[in-house]
């Protein structure tokens, strides 16, 4: 799956997972609610290729990662031109580019297993509440995980759609990523219900 472990001795290897998620969660936020310009923006951004850089991520392996969610956010960018402005249309396309590249930091110098011990650590006071823990664990290590697969899903369509020689558009784009993301969710789902979780 895109967006696997990569091993490596790197500073944002060595950070625990828990860090890192709190990290991530504090980072995309703080975008969401600061970020209103698009020098803003572009700090945003040029931050987010510094964590690559920091993270031994060079182009070579974050260009395949970040073509799809590219195709994606430009058809939002494109959006917000028509609802609103250029520069607004900057901001919400920079602040969806610097947090899917987050993201993929994370999922890639980070084993899954670590994601989902420092997410159960965390949930640990609802198990007395009844909680199943470990579900949620799963649920939202999937979600991290699922964000590069779904990037690349939409990169395969636009590759298909030149193939063909069609015009992008919602229709040729959207329709066929999103029924391929119903097909992988259908296989996870298989696949977790072979291991015994409902």
């Amino acid at each position: 799956m895109l967006g696997a472990y990569v091993p490596g001795s790197s500073p944002i290897h060595r950070l625990p997972a828990g860090f890192k998620l709190v990290a991530l969660l504090g980072a995309i936020i703080a975008m969401t609610l600061t970020i209103r310009t698009p020098v803003g923006a572009a700090v945003a951004v040029g931050a987010t290729v510094v964590v690559f850089a920091l993270a031994g991520i060079g182009p070579v392996r974050a260009w395949p990662m970040m073509r799809g969610p590219l195709v994606m956010i430009a058809l939002i960018v494109v959006l917000q031109l028509f609802l609103a402005d250029w520069r607004k249309a900057t901001v919400v396309g920079a602040v969806l580019l610097a947090s899917i590249g987050l993201a993929a930091v994370v999922t890639l110098t980070t084993r899954t297993t670590d994601l989902l011990d420092a997410i159960v650590r965390a949930l640990s006071p609802l198990r007395k509440l009844g909680v199943r823990t470990d579900l949620i664990a799963m649920a939202l290590a999937l979600t991290i995980r699922s964000i590069p697969l779904l990037a690349e899903l939409f990169t395969q369509v636009d590759q298909a759609r030149r193939a063909r020689g069609l015009r992008a558009g919602p229709r040729v784009l959207f329709v066929p990523a999103v029924l391929a993301a119903l097909d992988t969710a259908d296989g996870f789902a298989d696949t977790l219900a072979a291991r015994g979780l409902d």
